[in-house]
């Protein structure tokens, strides 16, 4: 039976001893943060965790990460939302991720590589979860109508499961949850790349 993550979230935030609850969220990129970070900070204070081996080339990388902090500045500012925002950037070891993808680099775009590369990231958020005492771990990427949110939250829960930290559900492209992201980007001028990171992503794209 097919699992509804948004009411399931829902649910979660709407219980009155989860308020202020700290929340640890692996973030992909500014755009898909975006909007999760407005939706979310009402309920949690929330450290953004950008954590993206994935991305293998360097200056593409620098240019993602310089606007997940551009944007959280701007919400910390502006007063945006109920708690403060903190930022956390990862390790960039691309290596890591090509490593782990060796024999999968045909793979389609949301294939068997892109499984590992949610595994990489999201068993990361979970270790650092645990390490640092949040109530909560999850992932802005079910934002994307171009991932599936069952599969990532299957990731994730499994994850939180391997280290005993609780993995929040999500589908966050629900309830306007990705307009809204698109929104949120013209407003902030928001750098949007049209891959995911991964140099086979861009190859797919410009080469079909």
């Amino acid at each position: 039976m097919k699992q509804n993550y948004q009411l399931q979230l829902e649910k979660i935030l709407n219980e009155p001893e989860n308020a202020g609850k700290r929340l640890f969220l692996h973030c992909c990129c500014a755009p898909c943060s975006s909007y999760v970070l407005e939706y979310l900070s009402a309920y949690f204070a929330i450290t953004v965790f950008y954590y993206n081996p994935n991305i293998t080339e360097s200056e593409e990388y620098q240019k993602r990460v310089a606007e997940q902090k551009r944007l959280v500045e701007a919400f910390n500012r502006e007063g945006k939302c109920k708690f403060p925002i903190t930022f956390l950037e990862g390790e960039y070891d691309p290596k890591l991720f090509l490593e782990a993808v060796k024999g999968h680099e045909e793979d389609p775009e949301g294939g068997e590589r892109c499984g590992i590369c949610f595994g990489i990231r999201l068993r990361e958020a979970a270790l650092l979860a645990k390490r640092g005492n949040y109530d909560y771990f999850t992932t802005t990427l079910t934002i994307s109508p171009l991932k599936d949110a069952e599969r990532l939250n299957q990731i994730g829960e499994a994850a939180g499961k391997a280290v005993g930290i609780a993995f929040l559900p999500s589908d966050f492209k629900k309830k306007n949850g990705y307009k809204r992201s698109i929104e949120l980007s013209r407003e902030y001028d928001l750098y949007r790349q049209n891959y995911c990171g991964c140099i086979f992503s861009r190859n797919e794209v410009e080469h079909g």
